[in-house]
């Protein structure tokens, strides 16, 4: 079975090496960078067994990235805590979206409606959610979305890029970005929020698409690696609007 890596951190910003990565499923931790082979160095090795190679990294990278106590004690809040997340924090919220479908949507007359072919017609859709999202941008507080769509895109896909022009309207900024560029980019298949560039809210789901909780990740090395995601997803991304208009070319 194929591990499901998450990428820690580097000691190097120019090569990525060496680097440390986590499998998502048993917590082990891998290590990559330039191997011991000076055989007097190796010859003061305890317990190196036949098919092990050994790794120099730098202590700081451990420091930084290696596994710590909070790594397996997940900081799970309800959705009602979550929620109040959109009007305490200070300065800038921004979500990578990377599923196929959500269930939620799905069970909105909107979708329906987009399903059925005919035009969605926004207004007065999530009227108090709306006036909230304006609130805060009135305060000066910034929201922005990186959603990443697959070629070619899920009827779930296809609805939030019409659903984009609510999500503008209201004062997000919401871009677009294909999955090959998100895979080229090893950009994680998460959904997150980043609070303040200090607060990562991870939203996990089930089998079924469902939001079932959010965990919390304040540990600054942890928060500082979605932070890394979020601007290489931005650097590449586009507007909706140009998205939509490109999409709407390819199928002409």
């Amino acid at each position: 079975m194929t591990r499901r890596l998450r990428f820690k951190g580097t000691g190097s910003g120019v090569n990525g090496c060496p680097s440390i990565h986590e499998d998502l499923d048993t917590g082990e931790v891998i290590v990559h960078g330039p191997a011991l082979t000076d055989p007097d160095d190796i010859a003061q090795l305890r317990h190196l067994n036949e098919g092990e190679v050994p790794i120099v990294v730098p202590r700081e990278l451990l420091v930084d990235f290696g596994p710590k106590e909070a790594d397996h004690a997940p900081d799970i809040i309800g959705l009602d805590e979550f929620d109040r997340l959109f009007t305490q924090f200070e300065h800038s919220a921004w979500r990578l979206e990377t599923r196929r479908r959500y269930a939620s949507d799905e069970l909105t007359d909107t979708y329906a409606q987009f399903m059925r072919g005919e035009p969605v017609d926004w207004t007065g859709v999530d009227a108090e959610w709306c006036s909230e999202r304006r609130e805060q941008v009135a305060l000066g507080k910034r929201f922005e979305r990186v959603r990443i769509v697959d070629s070619p895109p899920s009827p779930g896909q296809l609805y939030l890029i019409d659903n984009a022009r609510r999500n503008s309207g209201v004062g997000e900024k919401i871009l677009n970005l294909w999955r090959e560029d998100a895979d080229r980019l090893a950009l994680p298949a998460e959904d997150f929020w980043i609070f303040d560039s200090r607060l990562v809210a991870v939203l996990n789901f089930d089998d079924t698409d469902n939001l079932m909780s959010v965990e919390l990740i304040t540990e600054p090395a942890a928060v500082l690696r979605y932070a890394m995601v979020r601007d290489a997803a931005l650097h590449h991304a586009i507007p909706y609007e140009e998205f939509a208009a490109r999409l709407t070319a390819m199928e002409d």
